[in-house]
Formats: structure tokens, C-alpha cells, sequence
């Protein structure tokens, strides 16, 4: 198992800071959970960053406690109650998410709102390199991402009851000023890239051509695949979804393809055709195909926008992890990387003109 699938793969104790009342949550199981049936068990899942995501376990079944985490949170953060709507709206279209039990948006019960789903039993790849997985399998599992992605942006917002989940047009500018605000609201160094960045992103984004359900955080560690087969069986982390602007949740996905290993595990320069991934091009043409897309244009542009948003989502991450209550152990070490994203984000602006 690489290093990366060894520290984030499985469950810990649960963290002093992201303890709750088990009894409480016992109790409002059996009220809102059918087919509950106690004692219950807790542990806290290794991975995560935003909202910490609980192993709830009984005599015979398992569920997934996901709550938003307590302490000063940033404005329209951690949106649990989005999560819990989506997946629950996707599930009658056959897209494949958990099966959702309850929201609870009384924080009297366990401190902050949560949700209660199934656990859903598979596979989750950390490692984009995919080192466990054998060569020949490893290009099935990226055309799964690829085909899953394309059938979310196929879904009709309307007929899946989230037409009115988000403003359908002018997501990118929309996204653009909220993650501007929310990184000066957890802004702890002058980094001169992200304040160019802010200033040269509003008048640089392109008109937005189609209009879908976009995950916001769509990559490999955020699916579940089956435990045999490369078939996608759940996606998760829903935080970020919204109605906008399909190219930039595909592109955020494709920069796996243009950032270097040493920044986000990329790809950049590796040689993918003996790991048996596809190529960035290959890659691109697949979800054409799926979209009914004749290319992808300004591409820069997107990646540009992407890696600030990563960048301004990682800082938060980080302010969490000094103000004590981030979800995850490694969250401090993330301060150290805004300022090589932000920076590696100026050279696609900067081809641009910017």
C-alpha cells in the first residue's frame, strides 16, 4: 500500500476536538434511522479536511456520520444540508450515491448539524498513481471518472427537483468573488500571486456556454469504487456542489494531468502510457464524446481559476488547523502549499496575459 492510501485510508479514534455525545446520537438514531438497531460504535475516518466524517458502527449495519465541524466557521461553509440534499435528489436518477437516512439540523443534539447515510463498502484510491492496482486495470478506473463525471453533467437539474440548487449561469464569476472573500477571511501571510490572481480572474473568465450539476470536488479519493470491478459506486464530499458551469468541475479533475507530482501528485511530465493512464489528450476526447463537445477551449484559463480556488480552499483548511479544529491530523502541514499553488496558478494567467 503507497504511503499516501496508508495515511488516509481506514479509521482512527476519534480526535479530542471532534467528539460528540454517542448517547444523544444513539437516541436520535432511533427516532430518524429506519431499521436502527443499537449499541453503536464511533471512529472518525482518517481522510477528510472539511467536514469531519464518522464510521458509525452497529451488530449489523454500518452508516457514515458527516457534521459540520465546530468552532468559527467561515461564511456558507461546511453546507451539510447541501450535501444531504443533493445525494438524496441524485439517488432517483440512478447516478450512484449513499443511500441517505436523516439531516439534523438541530444543534442541540450533537453540537453542529450533521447527516446520517449507508456505508457504502468498496474501494477508495488515495494515490492517483494508482501503485496497488494492476497496469492493465488502471486506464478502466480513469474512464470510470471520466464516464461517472459526464453522467452527472447529463442530469436535468430540473428533473432531479434542484432547479433551484444554485444560480444556473455565471458560476465562475460567482465562484471567483466567494473564494476571494473566504480566502481574505482566512488569510494568514501576504502571498502576492493569489492578490494578482484576485484582481486578474473576473476579467479574464469566459462566457459559460452550458449550465449543469457540478460536484465541485470531483477527483479519485472522493469516489468509492467496487470491490472487485473498476465501476464507481458512490461519489462523495458533495460540499462544494451547485448548479454552474460543467467545464470547470471537469478541467479542477484534469488538472491531474498539468500539475507536477511534488504539488498535487500530478502528472505532469510522467510517463503515463507505461502506467497504463490515460494521456491528458485521450483523457479530454473521451469526455467530449460523452458532452457531444467539439474541444475544450481556453483551458488555461480554467486551470488558472482552479488552482486559486484549490489554493484559497487549502488556506482555510489551514486556518482551521490553527484555530484547533480542523478534521484532519495533516491540515497544518497544507499552509506550506497555497503559496506554490498560487504561484503555479499566475503561469497559466500569466499565459493568458495576464
Amino acid at each position: 500500500m503507497s504511503q499516501l492510501d496508508q495515511t488516509f485510508s481506514g479509521t482512527k479514534d476519534v480526535a479530542d476536538a471532534l467528539r460528540f455525545d454517542e448517547a444523544a446520537l444513539d437516541a436520535w438514531m432511533q427516532d430518524h434511522v429506519d431499521g436502527y438497531a443499537g449499541p453503536l460504535t464511533v471512529s472518525q475516518f482518517k481522510g477528510g479536511q472539511s467536514n469531519p466524517t464518522y464510521r458509525i458502527s452497529t451488530p449489523t449495519a454500518s452508516y457514515v456520520l458527516r457534521r459540520k465541524p465546530p468552532g468559527n466557521l467561515l461564511p456558507s461553509a461546511h453546507a451539510v444540508d447541501r450535501e444531504f440534499r443533493v445525494m438524496s435528489a441524485l439517488a432517483g436518477t440512478g447516478f450512484p450515491v449513499p443511500k441517505m437516512h436523516g439531516l439534523c439540523q438541530d444543534r442541540d443534539v450533537l453540537g453542529t448539524e450533521f447527516y446520517v447515510m449507508d456505508f457504502v463498502d468498496g474501494r477508495i484510491f488515495w494515490d492517483p498513481y494508482l501503485p496497488d492496482v494492476a497496469q492493465e486495470d488502471r486506464g478502466a478506473i480513469y474512464d470510470a471518472m471520466n464516464a461517472t463525471l459526464a453522467q452527472l453533467h447529463a442530469v436535468d437539474p430540473g428533473a432531479a427537483g434542484l432547479a433551484d440548487y444554485g444560480k444556473p449561469d455565471n458560476y465562475i464569476a460567482r465562484q471567483i468573488a466567494r473564494w476571494s472573500k473566504q480566502y481574505k477571511a482566512s488569510e494568514t501571510d501576504t502571498i502576492p500571486a493569489m492578490d494578482k490572481l484576485i484582481e486578474w480572474l473576473p476579467g479574464a473568465t469566459p462566457q459559460q456556454d452550458r449550465s449543469g450539476i457540478v460536484h465541485g470536488d470531483f477527483r479519485l479519493d472522493n469516489v468509492i469504487f467496487h470491490k472487485t470491478e473498476p465501476r464507481i459506486v458512490a461519489v462523495l464530499d458533495w460540499e462544494l456542489s451547485t448548479l454552474g458551469d460543467p467545464l470547470a468541475d471537469f478541467s479542477y479533475q484534469l488538472m491531474q494531468w498539468r500539475t507536477p507530482k511534488e504539488l498535487r501528485n500530478g502528472f505532469l511530465g510522467v510517463n503515463l502510457k507505461a502506467m497504463g493512464i490515460p494521456s491528458e489528450d485521450d483523457y479530454v476526447r473521451a469526455y467530449c464524446e460523452r458532452t457531444r463537445r467539439d474541444g475544450l477551449p481556453r483551458l488555461d484559463f480554467y486551470f488558472a481559476y482552479n488552482l486559486f480556488r484549490l489554493a484559497a480552499i487549502v488556506q482555510g483548511v489551514y486556518h482551521r488547523s490553527v484555530q484547533g479544529n480542523a478534521s484532519n491530523a495533516k491540515a497544518q502541514e497544507y499552509g506550506a502549499m497555497v503559496r506554490p499553488m498560487a504561484d503555479y496558478a499566475w503561469t497559466f494567467a500569466a499565459r493568458m496575459g495576464g
